[in-house]
């Protein structure tokens, strides 16, 4: 028997050995962000790979989830004003994390403690809020952030 898929509209990514779910609204910048944090850790010689943008399938595998790109935006990712280029993907990878970009004002200022993406697939994802814009990298923010560097 198949696990159920849902799908979602986010982005997912992998950065060092973790994989990312970014969520948010329309227009939130999920694809900019999930584009800067792969071209800055490349840069900085760590793995970074695009999965899925903007639609992500979800199955729930012996209790870890797992993100897929649906077949028709395979390989595509979206440049908001530029149109849609084509990237090297990975088939497939288990998230770990959800991130939501956020810019300034923030509000609120500081997160709930121990926020999660809720999914309706039988378990959530441990949220953090990364800024898309300042002198702070999301990279560095996100590794500031996370308990264990994850290789970034």
């Amino acid at each position: 028997m198949n696990a159920p898929v849902i799908n979602v509209h986010g982005t997912a990514i992998v950065l060092g050995t973790a994989g990312f779910l970014i969520t948010g609204p329309s227009g939130s910048g999920k694809s900019a962000l999930a584009l800067a944090c792969i071209s800055e850790l490349r840069r900085r010689g760590r793995f970074a790979a695009l999965v899925a943008d903007d639609r992500v399938d979800l199955t729930l595998r012996d209790g870890r989830i797992v993100a897929r790109c649906p077949a028709a935006i395979r390989g595509l990712i979206e440049i908001r004003g530029c149109g849609i280029a084509k990237v090297e993907t990975l088939s497939a990878c288990v998230l770990e994390w959800a991130i939501m970009p956020v810019r300034t004002p923030f509000d609120p200022r500081l997160p709930p403690e121990e926020e999660e993406l809720q999914l309706d697939i039988g378990r959530n994802l441990p949220l953090l809020r990364v800024p898309v814009e300042g002198p702070l990298s999301p990279v560095d923010a996100l590794a500031a952030l996370l308990p264990r560097n994850l290789g970034l």
